[in-house]
């Protein structure tokens, strides 16, 4: 009895690194399920397929073309701060054009390849989607619609576009260049790194010997305006650079409303103030 739960153990211990590492799989066994969405039970799926019908202003199929799309965690070192990638960013096809795309997961996790913004009519959702877990191979093919215009192309599982997984796919001359393509336009936001306290500390540097030149260059001279004079400049000095960053992102609606509730505040604070003054005046005259 020993001896035969020993060689179910070793056979477990030695079949679970096999369990956990996925060996490359070709998905060329799909279930059809209509409407073009075709699917298998190993984790591989095709939404929105249409290798025959002609979208509506196409008299033909103008060219048949095929590509291999790579996606994984290796073509995302060229983009420093990136974490998944497609090994091209950029398509370009003639209208009308019948695409088969060879989709090829090269990581251990889910990806996909997706395109938005299809005629409806034609491709349910607006949407032809391709999806593999895992190592692996799929293929799928569609028909594009007429016109110039520029197609998003992404994996939709979270955070993975966002980091670095995504590109453009131009139809005719297209519509133009999306944003925050790796490789082919800048960021909408780009990454910042700079150490905040270096700047403040360079700033509060710069106001000191400002108002220390300012402060000589009126030395020996006693006047009341000059006095104010020195405090203005000095209060607009440390003032300015901190309202140019608050009104940096600001419109000049929002900047003018801005102004006027800090007026509002010093008023009201004034206000307190000399009240807070003639109350303690008063409590003395009435003590004496």
């Amino acid at each position: 009895m020993l001896k035969k739960l020993s060689i179910v153990a070793m056979s477990l211990a030695f079949s679970v690194p096999a369990l956990a590492e996925k060996e490359f799989e070709n998905h060329t066994n799909m279930m059809d399920h209509g409407d073009g969405h075709l699917m298998d039970m190993t984790g591989g799926m095709i939404m929105g397929q249409n290798t025959d019908v002609l979208p509506g202003g196409c008299d033909k199929i103008a060219a048949t073309k095929e590509i291999t799309v790579h996606a994984g965690h290796k073509y995302a070192k060229k983009f420093p701060g990136r974490m998944y990638s497609f090994d091209v960013q950029e398509y370009q096809f003639e209208p009308c054009t019948k695409l088969t795309i060879n989709f090829v997961n090269d990581d251990s996790v889910r990806h996909q390849w997706m395109m938005h913004g299809l005629p409806k009519y034609l491709y349910p959702k607006g949407m032809f989607h391709m999806e593999l877990t895992g190592p692996g191979k799929i293929s799928g093919t569609l028909i594009f619609p007429p016109g110039d215009k520029t197609y998003l192309v992404h994996c939709d599982i979270a955070q993975h576009m966002e980091k670095g997984m995504k590109g453009q796919l131009k139809i005719g001359k297209g519509s133009g260049d999306l944003p925050s393509i790796p490789g082919v336009t800048s960021y909408v936001i780009q990454d910042d790194y700079w150490d905040k306290s270096e700047e403040a500390q360079g700033l509060s540097d710069v106001i000191v010997e400002e108002v220390a030149d300012l402060t000589e260059a009126v030395a020996g001279n006693d006047s009341f305006f000059s006095g104010l004079t020195i405090i203005g400049l000095a209060i607009g000095l440390i003032i300015a650079p901190l309202l140019a960053r608050k009104f940096k992102d600001m419109s000049v609606g929002e900047i003018i409303s801005y102004i006027f509730e800090l007026a509002q505040s010093g008023i009201s604070l004034v206000v307190k103030l000399i009240s807070w003054l003639v109350s303690s005046v008063m409590g003395l005259i009435s003590k004496k």
